[in-house]
């Protein structure tokens, strides 16, 4: 397969390489080395940067030493060429009853947030579509909200990236996460879109021996069609600028497969899935993830793809060899762009 001529930025997510036991440092100069641009800073990662740090168990509302550490991290991250792509994953946050305390809360948080956000350097919040119980499926409610904090952005020009997640309680789509981009109508709010989060909820499925979706008696070539119908409308659709970054993974096949309900926490199937059975492309998985690429370069978009990846499998097949680890992950990023069919970008 030729090189691709397509080139882009590319990001590893902080919270995708090594083990409890592996520090920040220890991961980004491994993703450093291996050739990588940026990182998509993962809140725990800081946090136990933090603990280090601090030497003591830092609260994740103590935004004062969070914001001290993440200087030092925005520090180190420059000193092995890398910058902070994102400060990720903001969960949770939209659709809560007015005059709530989980309202309150979100938005106390989103203020601690931003404050770190100026600390470590990045101008990105990547807000999860929420998976919460009682939050309202009002679009225009869902919208306002994330209006309400494109604006507490918007004054330290910072953005908003919205990503669907499959799992998701009202925004489980690529589709459902654009129209309430749309509805909330602010210059700095545009969608982080996810190869698994699209291939795995409208392709993928974690309960079945298939690893596709099954129901009501859809065919293969039904559900290919209707996937294929999707990444269409996908690339007709959102304007390039919209997408603020691509994160890249795959998916392993569950065998056995997942009950095909919450579990003793409440997480749904495919949040489960999403946690664990998510390796790095051509390790293991078998989505359609290629499609979506081509989709989302076919838009026009040429900015930040990044890896994020969740590898229940990582102590025994990579163990202690970051370094390893991200040059395979380098790897299988020219080999996916290798493989993008540019003849229909």
């Amino acid at each position: 397969m030729a090189a691709s001529t397509i080139k882009v930025p590319l990001s590893f997510a902080s919270c995708s390489i090594g083990l409890l036991r592996h520090t920040l440092h220890q991961k980004i100069e491994a993703l450093s080395q291996a050739g990588f641009d940026a990182i998509e800073l993962s809140f725990p990662d800081l946090q136990a940067f933090a603990n280090r740090h601090f030497g003591r168990d830092v609260p994740d509302d103590d935004y004062v030493s969070l914001c001290e550490a993440g200087v030092e991290v925005r520090k180190l991250c420059a000193g092995h060429g890398l910058k902070v792509l994102v400060l990720q994953p903001f969960s949770n946050f939209e659709g809560w009853p007015r005059g709530s305390k989980e309202r309150e809360d979100a938005f106390a948080r989103a203020r601690g947030w931003i404050g770190i956000m100026d600390a470590v350097g990045t101008d990105i919040l990547q807000v999860g579509s929420s998976d919460s119980e009682g939050i309202t499926g009002n679009v225009s409610e869902l919208a306002a909200d994330l209006a309400e904090l494109a604006d507490m952005l918007a004054h330290r020009g910072h953005r908003l990236a919205y990503e669907n997640w499959c799992w998701g309680t009202h925004a489980s789509t690529w589709k459902q996460a654009w129209t309430i981009v749309q509805e909330a109508n602010r210059a700095n709010i545009g969608l982080c879109l996810d190869t698994f989060q699209t291939a795995g909820g409208e392709w993928g499925d974690p309960t079945t021996e298939s690893g596709r979706i099954e129901e009501a008696g859809l065919t293969e070539q039904e559900l290919d069609l209707s996937y294929s119908i999707s990444l269409q409308e996908l690339s007709k659709t959102i304007p390039a600028e919209k997408i603020y970054f691509l994160q890249i993974s795959d998916a392993y096949r569950v065998s056995p497969p997942l009950e095909d309900k919450p579990d003793e926490s409440g997480l749904r199937p495919r949040g489960r899935w999403s946690h664990d059975y998510r390796p790095l492309p051509f390790d293991g998985g078998y989505l359609p993830i290629g499609a979506l690429v081509e989709a989302v370069l076919a838009t026009g978009f040429r900015g930040w793809f990044s890896i994020e990846v969740f590898d229940g499998q990582f102590e025994k097949k990579y163990g202690d060899d970051l370094f390893g680890y991200a040059k395979k992950a380098m790897g299988s990023h020219v080999k996916l762009m290798g493989e993008v069919d540019t003849k229909k970008l």
